[in-house]
This record gives C-alpha cells, sequence and structure tokens, in this order.
C-alpha cells in the first residue's frame, strides 16, 4: 500500500484543491446538467464492512474534498444510497474523480470553447482517483476494492501543466505528495485571479516558444 505523507501535507493539497475550485473553477462551471447516480459502494454491495465514511470522514479534513466534489453536479456521480454507512474510500475515490473530471472539462471550455475529448476526462478522472484514494487509504488503513482496478486503468496521456494547469497541477501533486507540495508544479498559478487569467499566460508562454 502507498505510505501516505505527513497529516500536514494532506492538509495543504486538501487546501489546495478548495482554493483553486472556489478561485478558478466554481465561477466558470457549467451547473445545467444533473448529477448522475453512481455504483453502489462496496459497503453496499454483497460484502460490507469497510471502514464507513460517518467513522473515518466525520470532522476530518477530507471532507473539503467530499464537498468540492458535491459542487460539480456534472460530473459528481456518488453511491445511489449515499449515507454515513458508505465505505469511506469509495467515498472518497468518486470525489477525487469528480473534482478532475469536473476540472478537465471546465478548463477545457474556458480555452478552447469546446468539449474535451470523453477519453481525456476518463483519464484524469481514473488518475485523480487512483492517487488521491490512495494516500486517503494509507493513511487510514482503509483498503478498498474500489481501487484494485485503477492502477490497471493506465491513462492514454495525462494533461500536462502546459494544456490544463489546474488540472495538470492536481495530478501531479497528487502523484507523489511528499516531494512536490512544498514547490507547486505550476507556481504561476498563484498570481492567477481566474481562468481567463490563465489562458493569457498559456497563451503568452505558446507565443514565446
Amino acid at each position: 500500500m502507498t505510505t501516505a505523507p505527513d497529516a500536514l501535507t494532506i492538509h495543504q493539497l486538501l487546501g489546495r484543491i478548495v482554493y483553486f475550485h472556489a478561485l478558478h473553477i466554481a465561477p466558470e462551471q457549467r451547473t445545467d446538467l444533473p448529477p448522475q447516480p453512481g455504483p453502489p459502494c462496496c459497503n453496499h454491495r454483497a460484502t460490507p464492512g469497510r471502514r464507513s465514511a460517518a467513522e473515518v470522514l466525520t470532522d476530518s479534513a477530507w471532507n473539503a474534498l467530499v464537498e468540492v466534489a458535491t459542487a460539480l453536479p456534472a460530473h459528481h456521480r456518488p453511491c445511489p444510497v449515499p449515507s454515513g454507512s458508505c465505505c469511506a474510500t469509495c467515498r472518497i475515490t468518486a470525489a477525487a474523480a469528480a473534482v478532475a473530471g469536473g476540472w478537465a472539462t471546465t478548463e477545457h471550455h474556458a480555452y478552447r470553447h469546446g468539449e474535451p475529448a470523453a477519453q481525456l476526462v476518463t483519464d484524469c478522472r481514473n488518475a485523480a482517483a487512483d492517487r488521491i484514494a490512495r494516500v486517503f487509504a494509507a493513511q487510514h488503513n482503509a483498503a478498498c476494492p474500489a481501487l484494485d482496478g485503477l492502477a490497471a486503468r493506465q491513462p492514454h496521456t495525462l494533461p500536462g501543466t502546459d494544456t490544463l494547469p489546474l488540472t495538470g497541477e492536481l495530478l501531479a501533486l497528487w502523484a507523489d505528495p511528499a516531494a512536490t507540495t512544498r514547490n507547486p508544479v505550476a507556481s504561476w498559478l498563484n498570481h492567477c485571479t481566474g481562468l481567463a487569467d490563465v489562458r493569457r499566460v498559456l497563451d503568452s508562454r505558446r507565443s514565446t516558444t
């Protein structure tokens, strides 16, 4: 199992997700698509018994990730019977996928004014779910079958910070949290106040290469 970074590092990374979502994504996201129910979590299938959301997530900083995911109605697909009895790791896996998929879609619309390729969104969702949920599972000793197949779903091509900066940084930071949390991959994002600013920086960088 992945070794969890220290709690301060995890809190910093979760805080960065909340900050970037509130500043950049929330003002631009689409809200015209309703949420779609996802598959039952492992505690609502035939063999329950994993650590529950009520047990692990109550008063936890990880709730911030769930709250951000819930604010992405077009992309958040929770368990059809969401409750405190849901598997905590399933909940985090679904939330991480929702955030990455929502961010990738919102960024793509903002920079290119069109729909992203379905494979791009799927790859971002799978990579974020795998990377973020494994950190959660390691921290809380909360193994879960929801993670079993994710590592095998190798992404075709993940976006970098030169194409989708927020999504690219999210994926890069959680790929090795202990190594990157104190040195954001795209530090220039800290000086942008919206996706229009991000697009201007991207355009200026491309024009000078």
